[in-house]
């Protein structure tokens, strides 16, 4: 009697562990757990759906332990940075008055060559400076999760260029969009959508045919983009010295820089 009184209690120890264990590990309770922390942001509406709301739900957690190792804040401002011929997208993130690099993301499909986008239909990934609106969220894309660039700009409009729709989305497929898996778009838009709801009224998406450092530039001059590559890498480097981007405006069919508000 006493042998299985010592025995059913070191089951239910054994037991108890195993729960505590799941609890701290990837399935059940601890996922519910961790989904519970999630800040919900209300300061502006973003549109959402049962995609965009299960893919959030999913990414978040993970997101935010990550986010918290590095120093920073899930719903902080975003900022992206595109590199085509690297095919690298960036995700940077406020960090007092200051962005730092968070992650950086392969494009798994990119169509055209380097150079802008000059009309649609011509295949070409756009090169600019462009923002994000909560109304340019797509969660019901049908490339799982997307935004929208807002391509033309005021400086492609001023040089006649047209097109329309040009995204980051997932399904990794493109034709003039930049493409990712769905797993990492999921990441992209899970931190672009709690940025916009927790008060950024708009996230800046600077698309670049290289990291513009000297050596690309020498690489690349006789390129008949050479004169707007110069223009865009006025841009770049305002970046690069002062870790915040610019409020960009164009004047003379020129892009022009200064401080940005936000």
């Amino acid at each position: 009697m006493v042998a299985r009184l010592i025995l059913t209690i070191a089951f239910a120890c054994i037991c108890l562990g195993c729960s505590k264990g799941r609890g701290h590990g990837a399935g059940g309770e601890g996922k519910m757990d961790d989904a519970a922390t999630v800040p919900v942001f209300t300061t502006q509406q973003v549109p959402s759906s049962r995609r965009s709301r299960d893919a959030i739900a999913e990414v978040a957690p993970s997101l935010i332990r990550d986010l918290k190792r590095d120093g920073l804040s899930y719903g902080s401002a975003v900022f992206i940075r595109i590199f085509k011929e690297e095919r690298e997208l960036e995700l940077w993130m406020r960090k007092g008055e200051a962005f730092k690099l968070f992650r950086s993301y392969d494009i798994m499909a990119m169509s055209g060559l380097l150079g802008p986008k000059l009309r649609e239909g011509d295949r070409q990934a756009p090169e600019g400076f462009y923002f994000v609106t909560p109304s340019r969220m797509n969660p019901k894309s049908r490339f799982h999760l997307s935004f929208n660039l807002g391509y033309p700009n005021a400086y492609d409009r001023a040089h006649n260029r047209t097109g329309s729709a040009l995204m980051v989305h997932g399904s990794r497929v493109s034709i003039g969009c930049f493409a990712m898996t769905d797993s990492k778009i999921e990441e992209i838009y899970c931190l672009a959508d709690a940025a916009l709801r927790n008060g950024q009224k708009f996230f800046r998406v600077h698309c670049f045919p290289f990291r513009m450092t000297r050596e690309n530039m020498k690489r690349h001059a006789k390129s008949e983009w050479l004169p707007f590559w110069q223009d865009l890498k006025t841009g770049y480097d305002w970046f690069e010295k002062r870790r915040q981007p610019p409020n960009v405006m164009v004047r003379n069919k020129k892009y022009v820089f200064g401080d940005a508000e936000d």
